[in-house]
């Protein structure tokens, strides 16, 4: 039978079909850990002192769920070990009151994202709103990703936020340990999570400031490029780094070029490595790159002595040195304006 134009068809919205779906299949696996929470705490507040195995016999649960149970229970101070017999443990005789569906939701499921509604959640905002929408917690906690009972990535995003609120250009130096201080959360594959994410970002910042430049005819543009394309290596790099900036007839960037690392000397920085990558790169001229870890760019004897024996193969190749740029977490150099 045809459809008249007066018989219209709901429309279905499959995008809210799948959020409904996916809200009630985390609902579902919730219910279900829940109850399995519920089972073993049920069974422990019915008892002065316990040990793992007779919780695992009475229970029929997995030792590490079991394990992971006790030592939540211990984490919110409720229980306590026993110094003997080893491996008990009893309820805390300074806390009363406990409850075991009030312990559940407060300390292991309140604090999940998942549970949260929808429009709050980081990733969701994320895609309804863009990555610009969202504050440093929420930045941070999509980075985390997961978090640990008691505390969950928006918590630990949250709490690092506010650590870093008046100095987030330091985050990047943070370590595993100072991070972990902060928040129990941030374990060693959040804490790579959040420095990949960093050294991204940063490398994408650089790539669109490295734009804007097109052409270097003065050494204060050079200066500048090499400030901005090397910031990373100014600061964060521990051991010497050289590289080279070639470019063509015009003095436009082609690219750039990593050669060594370590101690700058005339052995380590070999003329055949260095203008290999310029003659590839069908450059008219270069620029040397190199930092000081120590943080203070004036050049030393040894990079003077690398500058001029480097020009010497240049003027043979017809490869000229335009200048030779130390960066350094102190300043940026040109061992041009030197005079040299």
């Amino acid at each position: 039978m045809p459809i008249s134009p007066k018989m219209r068809i709901p429309a279905i919205r499959l995008g809210s079909i799948k959020d409904t779906m996916n809200q009630d299949l985390m609902i579902g696996e919730n219910s279900k850990r829940y109850q399995r929470y519920k089972t073993v705490v049920d069974f422990l507040a019915c008892r002065p002192r316990f040990d793992a195995q007779e919780v695992l016999e009475a229970c029929d649960e997995k030792k590490a769920f079991v394990t992971k149970v006790v030592r939540e229970l211990e984490s919110t101070g409720w229980v306590v070990r026993d110094l003997e017999p080893a491996g008990y443990f009893s309820w805390n005789p300074g806390r009363t009151g406990f409850s075991t569906d009030r312990w559940l939701k407060k300390e292991v499921f309140s604090t999940q994202i998942k549970t949260a509604p929808v429009e709050q959640r980081p990733r969701e905002r994320l895609l309804a709103h863009g990555a610009e929408s969202l504050t440093t917690a929420e930045l941070l906690a999509i980075l985390i990703r997961t978090g640990r009972p008691g505390e969950s990535a928006m918590m630990a995003g949250d709490k690092l936020a506010r650590e870093f609120t008046h100095r987030l250009e330091s985050l990047p130096d943070a370590g595993r340990e100072e991070l972990k201080m902060i928040s129990p959360a941030v374990h060693s594959a959040a804490w790579c999570q959040i420095m990949a994410g960093i050294e991204l970002g940063r490398r994408v910042a650089s790539f669109r400031d490295d734009t804007i430049t097109k052409r270097i005819s003065s050494t204060q543009e050079a200066v500048d490029f090499c400030q901005r394309h090397f910031a990373r290596m100014a600061t964060d790099a521990r051991q010497e780094e050289f590289h080279i900036v070639s470019l063509d007839t015009k003095n436009q960037v082609i690219d750039t070029h990593q050669i060594t690392i370590g101690t700058l000397d005339a052995s380590l920085v070999h003329p055949r490595e260095v203008f290999r990558a310029a003659i590839r790169d069908a450059a008219s001229s270069i620029i040397l790159v190199h930092n000081h870890p120590s943080g203070d760019p004036e050049p030393s004897r040894e990079d003077i002595s690398v500058t001029r024996r480097l020009e010497q193969c240049g003027e043979t190749l017809g490869i000229r040195i335009l200048d030779h740029i130390i960066v350094a977490s102190r300043g940026t150099c040109s061992i041009r304006e030197h005079g040299i």
